[in-house]
């Protein structure tokens, strides 16, 4: 059997090879290997909302899945990538219901959607990793100072700079509006600034 190796998700960042599409970037634990999947947007934004705790005002599809696994006492034991070919990632979850094992074939996306709302772990094999992962190169704490100072200023209207001289209750509000309009990218924004204003 192949060693399998657990992973982390990094994070998602947009894909440089293919338009309209994401990279969702996992680590390997205890390791220096990454391992990059290019996922298509719809898919991104319901794993970026899982990882950031964003509620959305009507579920998604993974929610839908995730609260129907809660009902019928359905666990999700385990998420395994098993499988590069024709340029795509194959992968299989690992259903657990009245002691009875379940395999069922997936998408790695939709896979990783639910681990993330499961609090499942996410394996893949030796092969895979030393077939399709790439090395990574630590950088020194400069380089990554500047990398997160080019981050912030690159957000419309350095939206940082902005979110801070608004009054905490219409940042609430707006946190509400973008829930309600799905700006799942604002709506992390306008979150993280609310709760830096709580811890301070």
């Amino acid at each position: 059997m192949s060693t399998r190796i657990k992973l982390s998700i990094l994070g998602i960042s947009y894909s440089q090879v293919q338009a309209g599409a994401y990279a969702l970037i996992f680590a390997e634990e205890n390791g220096i290997r990454r391992l990059p999947v290019i996922i298509g947007a719809p898919e991104a934004q319901s794993i970026a909302i899982a990882m950031e705790g964003i509620v959305p005002p009507r579920p998604l599809s993974h929610d839908l899945m995730f609260s129907i696994f809660k009902e019928l006492h359905i666990e999700l034991m385990e998420v395994l990538i098993y499988k590069f070919e024709n340029g795509a990632f194959s992968a299989e979850i690992l259903l657990q219901q009245d002691g009875r094992m379940y395999n069922f074939d997936s998408r790695t996306s939709d896979a990783v959607a639910l681990a993330l709302r499961t609090n499942s772990p996410i394996y893949t094999t030796e092969e895979i990793m030393r077939d399709m992962a790439v090395v990574f190169r630590e950088s020194d704490p400069q380089e990554e100072s500047d990398k997160n100072n080019a981050n912030e200023e690159d957000k419309p209207e350095n939206i940082l700079e902005v979110l801070s001289e608004i009054h905490m209750d219409a940042l609430q509000k707006r946190l509400e509006d973008a829930l309600k309009e799905e700006d799942y990218e604002l709506a992390t924004w306008l979150r993280d600034e609310i709760n830096r204003r709580n811890s301070d």
